[in-house]
């Protein structure tokens, strides 16, 4: 029978995203990490089957480590009509990156995966939430690239961060935009067997 997630057998997180650690520790749900090593590219033209294609990947990169613990893999993605906006390589792209998201409204999607201990795939979606950018002026992207922030970021702007101020409005989950969509991980765990209930008894 399989385990279900606890303080002695925690879910694998497989990333190191400081983000995604911190909103598994926001629900309380007990975890232990471990890079992927996956690297980020395009495995299908379609963003929604790319982030869940990346996800699945990053999850069964570490099965062999993990024992009879259930796995998490995750991938975020930007996409901006239908160009994928990934993590900025220098002060300039980040800036050209600020600059086409000014004024518009793009997608953020984050793809996951949960692997059950029998190292089967138990659950594997991709959620989309719109952000819409106010008009930004040079001044601002400068100023903002010069924080460091954009740096390690999809689309080059952190929302929970000082990225705040860009953001005129959303459409969907705030947290899928900062690395995970806790409401349809949650529900997840509790389809799959993952969690028996939630919130989790203290």
């Amino acid at each position: 029978m399989t385990r279900p997630i606890s303080k002695d057998s925690p879910l694998v997180l497989a990333s190191a995203s400081p983000r995604r650690k911190q909103l598994l520790r926001q629900i309380g749900v007990p975890f232990r990490t471990l890079s992927s090593l996956v690297r980020e590219g395009t495995l299908s033209r379609d963003p929604l089957v790319n982030a869940r294609l990346l996800a699945e990947a990053k999850a069964h990169a570490v099965i062999e480590k993990c024992g009879d613990n259930w796995i998490l893999g995750a991938d975020t993605i930007v996409v901006l009509d239908s160009a994928v906006l990934g993590k900025p390589g220098d002060e300039d792209e980040a800036f050209s990156m600020l600059q086409k998201l000014s004024g518009k409204e793009h997608r953020v999607i984050t793809g996951f995966c949960l692997v059950a201990p029998e190292s089967q795939k138990a659950h594997s979606e991709a959620v989309v939430t719109s952000v819409a950018f106010k008009v930004l002026t040079k001044r601002e992207i400068l100023g903002y690239v010069a924080t460091g922030e954009p740096f390690g970021k999809a689309g080059s702007y952190a929302i929970q961060g000082i990225g705040a101020f860009l953001v005129k409005g959303i459409t969907g989950s705030y947290t899928n935009v900062v690395g995970l969509p806790l409401c349809a991980l949650v529900n997840a765990l509790l389809s799959t067997g993952a969690l028996k209930a939630f919130p989790m008894p203290s």
